[in-house]
């Protein structure tokens, strides 16, 4: 069965800046409050902008690239609202073209 995962793309040093983290740090904390499991995650070159289907809008992103995933698509329109040059989609994972939907290029170190 696949899920539905909505994400938000920039260049990667894009998510070190304050206003980001600061973003993702409250909404940890909110959940957090609320008993309500992570439904979010940032992945660092994340191999999903590889897929056929994701073309055009990885091309408009610049690399190294960064995302945040979720599957509360709310959340990332949220994000798009408060947030400048970041391009935004969806795709259904696991499937063929994208198995691990939170997979990254990178290796963790």
């Amino acid at each position: 069965m696949s899920t539905t995962y909505h994400f938000l793309a920039a260049s990667a040093p894009f998510f070190e800046e304050h206003i980001v983290v600061e973003i993702l740090e409250e909404r940890t904390r909110h959940y957090a409050r609320h008993g309500k499991p992570i439904d979010f995650w940032l992945v660092r070159e994340p191999q999903f902008l590889e897929a056929p289907q994701l073309a055009e809008l990885s091309r408009r992103c610049p690399r190294p690239a960064a995302a945040i995933v979720s599957t509360d698509g709310r959340f990332i329109i949220w994000l798009k609202h408060r947030l400048q040059y970041v391009v935004t989609g969806s795709f259904e994972a696991p499937s063929p073209a994208i198995p691990e939907p939170l997979a990254s290029r990178t290796p963790v170190r």
